[in-house]
């Protein structure tokens, strides 16, 4: 085989391992443009147990939990495990009516041993459900209610509509980035749950049966322990369920080293998912004909948006390269239509769900955004992020 054909095997190879993703991505964003189902209503759920995990979080506790008391019936507890904290956060919780645990550890930092610790808590007196709601975050009207009674109906863990938004004027990388994560949390599920799949933990809004919450894994220091949670329940036969009646909501930070580590401990959290997960998962799902697992699996093969874009956009340039000096014609044309599906996809999701947040100009001007986080998924390989670190968000 001379070096030419040699050259257009490999990018017709790689067009193929990306063709996965980006046609998971399009179908998932196509499955969101159906109607919804109809669903019960939330208006009889079981009583519920709302666990707020807290570490230094006295400037914003009390209107969280203000908020999650709006929306409590009698019967229902609100417990906040005060983490290895510093300031005032269990003073201002019981302030506000919460039960406090408070708990200190040198070594064992993380939400996923907060949670451990709330849950033991809780053992003493259990609840039919478990509610998770990060200390910075509130519910929109009605969403306790629908959580918990999605959760008493199905028996399986539920994941609300968890978006995240940012507080005043905001460059182009921000309004981006707020689009993304639309696009991740809201209209992929959305898409997922169409097509009868399950869904990812996205780390806030999250219920749980009891029977599967008192036996999870929790006391880990993963930097993305929601995700990881999710892929373990759906592998063991309780895969997450998303209720789009339930919104969750919190916001950004602020400062821009507050961003970067956050965006990191995501990126990097993602991507290590992705690479130790989606193909036994794949492989666990085929074996058993488990389509539902299966379908997870794949949404989890799908990398994060502006990685994705990169890929696609590299693959293209390299092939039209190739294609030029007489090598990869068939790639060349494989890489374009790669570049179609996601770019139609984006399109769509844009003009049902972004356009409160991306004007067309921005839309544009995308791919820029994207390519900012290049640095971010190179340390990927050369310095992954592996310990947890709270974000800043003052």
């Amino acid at each position: 085989m001379s070096w030419l054909g040699l050259v257009s095997w490999l990018l017709g190879l790689l067009a193929l391992v990306l063709a996965v993703p980006v046609c998971v991505f399009a179908l998932e964003i196509a499955a969101a443009c159906l109607p919804r189902r109809r669903s019960a209503g939330a208006s009889m759920r079981p009583p519920v147990a709302l666990l707020v995990p807290a570490h230094n979080e006295a400037l914003g506790i009390a209107a969280t939990l203000r908020n999650l008391r709006s929306q409590m019936r009698p019967g229902d507890r609100l417990l906040v495990v005060a983490d290895n904290c510093s300031d005032d956060t269990a003073d201002r919780a019981r302030a506000e009516g919460a039960e406090v645990v408070e708990r200190q550890h040198a070594t064992e930092r993380g939400k996923g041993f907060a949670l451990a610790f709330g849950i033991e808590t809780l053992r003493r007196s259990p609840p039919p459900v478990v509610v998770i709601v990060d200390a910075d975050c509130e519910l929109e009207a009605g969403a306790l209610d629908a959580l918990a009674a999605a959760c008493d109906r199905t028996g399986a863990p539920i994941q609300a509509k968890y978006l995240m938004t940012h507080e005043g004027d905001v460059g182009l990388n921000g309004r981006v980035a707020e689009f993304a994560w639309r696009v991740k949390n809201w209209v992929r599920p959305r898409g997922a749950g169409r097509l009868g799949w399950p869904c990812q933990l996205t780390g806030s809004g999250m219920a749980f049966p009891w029977a599967l919450i008192e036996s999870a894994p929790l006391a880990n220091g993963s930097i993305v322990e929601d995700m990881q949670l999710g892929l373990v329940l759906a592998r063991s036969g309780h895969a997450p369920r998303f209720c789009e009646a339930a919104t969750v909501s919190s916001h950004f930070p602020t400062s821009a080293t507050a961003i970067a580590t956050q965006r990191t401990r995501w990126e990097h959290g993602h991507l290590g998912m992705l690479t130790e997960h989606a193909w036994p998962m794949m492989r666990q799902a085929l074996r058993r004909a488990d389509w539902r697992l299966l379908g997870l699996a794949l949404d989890l093969a799908v990398p994060p948006l502006a990685l994705l874009v990169m890929l696609v956009g590299a693959l293209g340039g390299v092939a039209l390269l190739c294609g030029w000096i007489g090598a990869g014609a068939v790639a060349v044309w494989g890489a374009g239509a790669l570049l179609g599906v996601v770019a139609a996809a984006v399109l769509v999701a844009w003009a049902l769900w972004g356009r409160a947040v991306l004007s067309p100009w921005d839309l544009l001007r995308a791919p820029w955004y994207a390519l900012s986080k290049l640095a971010i998924y190179l340390r990927f390989w050369s310095r992954r992020q592996k310990d947890w670190v709270r974000t800043d968000r003052q």
